[in-house]
């Protein structure tokens, strides 16, 4: 695969607003590691080669299992999750997907049933930032495998 353009370099303005986005998501409140699992089930929905790499190297830096992490395609049959995270990804699999189901009310309704008003609003943030990352990755064509995740202890 080829690159076909390097947004960072062409549009500066447009990588430092998405880089705002990241710095409210780390400072919001909701777990770092819940944020790591849902922007990979994004990923995972949406086929972002370079997102891919990028967050499983996260997520095994930051201490998450091998498992969990293997299994995140399956989260629905596998024991491994919390009822917290399993509304966190039905919620990040319906925003993605927006145009297939508007958001069913009963996820809206799971999700309301583990988190606040502010935390719903976060994580749809956290959501359609991680969207818009793969859309910008995959219509660059972004080439995967560079990227080197920090160390555990300064991704937190």
């Amino acid at each position: 695969m080829e690159a076909r353009f390097n947004f960072m370099q062409a549009a500066p303005g447009a990588y430092g607003a998405m880089l705002g986005l990241e710095k409210y998501l780390r400072e919001c409140g909701l777990e770092q590691r819940l944020l790591y699992l849902i922007t990979l089930r994004a990923s995972q929905v949406n086929g972002c080669a370079f997102c891919l790499d990028m967050h499983w190297k996260i997520l095994r830096a930051s201490g998450e299992t091998e498992q969990r992490m293997y299994s995140l395609d399956g989260w629905r049959e596998c024991p491994y999750y919390t009822e917290r995270e399993r509304a966190a990804l039905a919620w990040t699999e319906a925003v993605t997907l927006v145009a297939r189901d508007h958001v069913p009310d009963a996820v809206y309704a799971e999700v309301r049933a583990r988190f606040s008003e502010k935390e719903i609003c976060d994580l749809t943030l956290a959501v359609v930032t991680i969207n818009a990352w793969n859309r910008l990755m995959i219509a660059a064509r972004t080439v995967p495998g560079t990227y080197q995740a920090e160390s555990a202890k300064a991704a937190h």
